[in-house]
């Protein structure tokens, strides 16, 4: 998901559909990630057979989807995620329909009564039919839902944006990151002439009286990657010869209206992307699918092997398309690598965010990476804990008040490069790579997808490098304010204080530059003294910039900018 930013050229196209008249979310469906009860806790979805019939004439959706469930505690009854705007049209367990008095939706939990309990271990298929107008988002992706447009020459184009409220708002699921599918068959049916790019691989199309269907398979999909991405596309794609031994389809559907210089160019972009990825983190974690974009009439959202895209094949002055990598680094930060509760989203946006100025430093150097970050850290508002003692605090992710959906990116990713100056690169990509995929060895198909915590994390960079980094992990993630270094100058000595409201000491140390030396101060304890040398020596802490910290004069900068546009908004 991204932050708010100028609309991009593909809006420009489009023209939206937004229904005035339509119901509020539900306040369940409107949450993602929620606790999960004893009946969804106990569930597992081995196979889903999921399919739609998109109708852009009337805007609606009619759904099948057929669950293969297990259950590992005894079971009378099942649930699923629904926005209950939808009317459920019927119900069969292992071919049995049921009446309908078996099931109710009232709140957006469709909690269903078994005809026959269910045993620990046991299996059930359920099959369930829904049909209605899904929630449209006004403004996608920041606000969840489905965007219906059309083309500049009239065609529909449709896309669905669902992140923050999650896959209950256009079908049953199980709304949470531990509940994914082990295999997802998609099919989605769309009229003749359009084209429906979804998640994983593409296994068939049919095309009869006016209506085409088309048939995708995927693995392990994190639920709110599933997407239904319509237009009149065409494909343009390439193949990478990975430098982990495999060949890596790259596929992008775009409309037909956009050059060629500019499909060839993006495509060209995804392979640069690739190659920076493979050698930074590790393989591609589904080479055996593909790596996808749809274009869409909205800025972008990852989407697990089909990205969308949005940003008009912008080009900034570094030589790259910002939209593009981030939504790629969620295949890694998103996909592969899922946060355990909503309230650790860092782990997706902040890792990602961080891809951006290192894969300016792999492509372009030291100085490409400094700009970025340096753009990054004005951006930094710390006013509370990075990660969330709430598990479904997906709702502070647009309060302006207390930032969290700001600093989830931002202050994310320059906790990651204070991490890895800390520990040094080689560290850190170990640190990485080990979170990512759950073993040092990561090669294709020896992994599948992770779910991970901030405290995970810790235990791992720990581990890697031999020493303790709970001081590094409570002050930065679970505190809010930034560690502030305090200076005291006593003639030729310079004494340094870190101040957090962490417990722990904050043992970061210190480089300061004296002419042409850099001195370091250990501060084991959170203090230290150097020896400048001349009581009126000049000096520079931390001269490159490589701890995340308070600093009062972008403190007295943001407020001023802020005051600034107040003013221009009244």
């Amino acid at each position: 998901m991204k932050l708010p930013a100028l609309a991009s050229a593909a809006l420009l196209l489009a023209t939206p559909v937004i229904a005035q008249d339509a119901p509020p979310l539900a306040e369940r469906t409107a949450q993602s990630g929620l606790p999960l009860d004893p009946i969804r806790a106990s569930m597992a979805v081995p196979y889903l057979a999921l399919g739609f019939t998109v109708d852009p004439a009337s805007r609606s959706l009619a759904g099948t989807a057929d669950y293969t469930v297990t259950v590992d505690a005894p079971q009378d009854r099942l649930a699923f995620d629904l926005d209950p705007r939808f009317a459920v049209t019927g119900i069969s367990v292992d071919g049995q329909p049921l009446a309908p008095s078996a099931w109710s939706n009232p709140d957006g939990l469709l909690t269903i009564t078994l005809p026959r309990p269910l045993a620990a271990g046991a299996q059930a298929r359920v099959a369930i039919a829904w049909s209605g107008a899904p929630h449209v988002a006004r403004r996608a992706p920041w606000d969840g839902g489905f965007t219906w447009a059309r083309t500049q020459d009239g065609q529909p184009w449709i896309a669905s944006a669902i992140q923050g409220e999650g896959c209950d708002m256009f079908w049953p699921c199980l709304d949470h990151p531990a509940k994914r599918i082990a295999q997802l068959d998609l099919s989605v049916t769309v009229p003749e002439g359009l084209v429906a790019a979804c998640n994983g691989v593409l296994i068939g199309e049919e095309h009869e009286g006016g209506w085409a269907t088309w048939r995708w398979r995927a693995r392990n999909p994190n639920n709110y990657g599933v997407t239904l991405q319509v237009g009149p596309y065409q494909l343009a794609e390439a193949r990478y010869r990975s430098t982990y031994g495999n060949t890596i389809p790259v596929q992008y559907w775009h409309l037909p209206g956009d050059r060629p210089e500019d499909v060839q160019y993006l495509l060209g972009e995804m392979q640069d992307y690739l190659a920076f990825f493979e050698d930074v983190v590790g393989p591609y974690p589904f080479g055996d699918e593909k790596v996808g974009l749809a274009e869409t009439p909205h800025l972008g959202m990852e989407h697990q092997t089909i990205n969308a895209y949005g940003n008009g094949y912008k080009r900034g002055p570094e030589g790259y398309d910002w939209l593009a990598q981030h939504e790629f680094s969620h295949e890694w930060f998103a996909n592969q690598l899922t946060n355990a509760t909503e309230g650790e989203m860092w782990l997706h946006e902040g890792l990602g965010s961080y891809m951006q100025p290192l894969y300016l430093l792999w492509k372009n150097g030291r100085m490409a990476y400094d700009v970025a970050l340096w753009d990054q850290r004005k951006r930094v508002l710390s006013r509370v804990p990075l990660v969330s003692a709430d598990p479904t605090s997906t709702g502070d992710y647009l309060d302006a008040e207390s930032g969290w959906g700001n600093d989830i990116y931002y202050k994310g990713s320059w906790i990651s490069h204070t991490l890895r100056m800390t520990i040094g690169d080689a560290a850190f990509r170990r640190s990485l790579r080990r979170l990512v995929y759950g073993r040092p060895d990561p090669a294709p198909g020896n992994f599948a997808p992770v779910r991970r915590t901030t405290a995970e994390f810790a235990a791992i960079v720990s581990e890697v490098t031999g020493r303790p980094m709970e001081w590094f992990f409570d002050a930065y993630w679970r505190q809010a304010p930034l560690p502030r270094l305090v200076e005291e100058r006593q003639g030729s000595r310079l004494i340094l204080r870190w101040e957090t409201p962490s417990a722990l000491p904050f043992a970061m140390p210190v480089e300061v530059r004296v002419g042409d030396r850099v001195l370091v101060a250990p501060m084991a304890d959170g203090t230290g003294m150097l020896e400048l040398g001349a009581g009126d020596a000049h000096y520079v802490v931390d001269p490159e910039a490589r701890i995340l910290r308070d600093d009062p004069a972008i403190t007295v900068w943001q407020v001023q900018e802020k005051e600034a546009a107040d003013r221009a908004a009244d």
